[in-house]
C-alpha cells in the first residue's frame, strides 16, 4: 500500500469561527488515524484569516491529546520566525506529552508577507539565510550538546526526529547535506518538484537519523462519490488560490459550480499551474491519480492536502483516498 500522510491547514470557513475549525481538526485526526495515515501535519500561517493554524505548536498539542498512536508534526514550522532554542522547548514539551509521535518540519519562508514577518520578529535580523546555521542549532539543542553551554529544557535529548521542507532546490540539498528527510510542497508549487528530488538522492549524505533518503511530497485530493460532487467541492480551494495570488486572500468559501469555467483565461491558467498535482474525481480518479505520481517522483510516502468546505466531506475525501491507496 502506498504510504499516505495528511498535511491540514486548519481552515476557517466564511460561516464558521476559529473554535470550530480546531474542532474539526481534532476530529479529523481522529479519522485519519482510525483510517491508517501514518502523520498528520499543520503548517505555519500568520495573519491569514482563513487558516487556524498560526500557533502551530499549540494546535500540535490540541491534536494530540485528541489521537493515540498517528504520528503528528509541523510541516512545518518556518525557522526564520523563531529563536531555535524557543523552538526546541516547545517541541520537547511535545514529545514529552506524545512521546515517539512527535515530528519537526522546518522551513525557510516566513508563512506571511514582510509586514507580518517583521512584526512576528520585532526585527528582520534572522532571515531565510540564516536558515541552515538555524537548523544546525536547533539540532544541538534537541540533542543536547554540551557545546551550546545553554540547555533546551524540554527539549534536550528528544531528539525529535527534524524534516526539511521546500519547494526549490535550496531546501533539497540542505536536506541531503545534513541527512535529513525532505519533503516537497508540490501541492501548491509543483515546478521543481522532479529536480529537487533528484537533487536530494543524489547529494545525500547518512546521518545519525537517517541512514537512506527519505523523500515525501505533497498532492491534492478532492474525492467524492461521484466526479461531479468531486469538482465542486475542489471549487472551495480553488477559489482560495485565486484569492491567495491575486492579493486578496480571507476565509474559505464555499463551493460554487461552475467557478473554473467562470474565470478569465489569466485566473484558469493560474489554477491549473498552482494545482497540477491534483486529483478530483472518485475513487478510480484518485487511485489513477496517486499511482502516476508515485511513479512519477518514487516518493516514500505522499502527503495529502485536502481543504473543503464542508467537514464531513472532507472526512469522506480522506476515507476514498486511503481507499484508492489500498489499491495501489
Amino acid at each position: 500500500m502506498l504510504k499516505l500522510s495528511f498535511l491540514d491547514l486548519v481552515p476557517v470557513t466564511d460561516t464558521g469561527t476559529i473554535a470550530q475549525s480546531l474542532a474539526n481538526a481534532a476530529d479529523l485526526a481522529r479519522h485519519a488515524e482510525a483510517l491508517g495515515y501514518a502523520r498528520y501535519w499543520v503548517a505555519e500561517h500568520h495573519g491569514m484569516a482563513g487558516i487556524a493554524s498560526a500557533a502551530t505548536s499549540v494546535v500540535l498539542a490540541h491534536i494530540g491529546q485528541a489521537t493515540s498512536t498517528i504520528r503528528i508534526g509541523a510541516g512545518g514550522i518556518m525557522l526564520p520566525n523563531h529563536a531555535p532554542m524557543v523552538i526546541a522547548e516547545q517541541f520537547g514539551t511535545l514529545e514529552a506529552l506524545f512521546p515517539g509521535r512527535v515530528d519537526l518540519g522546518l522551513g525557510r519562508a516566513p508563512g506571511s508577507d514582510g509586514r507580518v514577518a517583521q512584526a512576528l520578529r520585532r526585527n528582520l535580523a534572522s532571515d531565510e539565510r540564516q536558515f541552515p546555521q538555524d537548523v544546525v542549532e536547533l539540532q544541538a539543542f534537541l540533542a543536547g550538546d554540551d557545546r551550546l553551554g545553554i540547555r533546551a529544557v524540554p527539549g534536550e535529548g528528544t531528539k525529535v526526529p527534524l524534516w526539511i521542507l521546500g519547494s526549490s532546490l535550496f531546501g533539497a540539498q540542505l536536506a541531503a547535506m545534513l541527512g535529513l528527510p525532505y519533503a516537497f510542497a508540490s501541492h501548491f508549487a509543483p515546478d521543481a518538484l522532479d529536480e529537487a528530488l533528484d537533487i536530494y538522492r543524489r547529494q545525500f549524505r547518512p546521518s545519525e537519523q537517517l541512514a537512506e533518503p527519505y523523500a515525501a511530497a505533497a498532492f491534492n485530493v478532492f474525492a467524492a462519490d461521484t466526479r461531479e460532487e468531486a469538482e465542486l467541492l475542489a471549487s472551495s480551494q480553488q477559489q482560495a488560490f485565486v484569492a491567495l495570488r491575486t492579493g486578496n486572500p480571507g476565509k474559505m468559501k464555499p463551493p460554487l459550480a461552475g467557478y473554473k469555467d467562470s474565470l478569465p483565461p489569466n485566473a484558469r491558467a493560474i489554477l491549473d499551474h498552482v494545482l497540477q498535482c491534483s486529483a478530483v474525481g472518485t475513487v478510480d480518479d484518485i487511485a489513477a491519480g496517486l499511482q502516476g505520481f508515485a511513479a512519477r517522483t518514487g516518493v516514500d510516502e505522499v502527503i495529502v492536502a485536502s481543504s473543503m468546505y464542508d467537514h464531513a466531506a472532507r472526512k469522506r475525501s480522506l476515507a476514498i483516498a486511503i481507499e484508492a491507496a489500498k489499491r495501489l
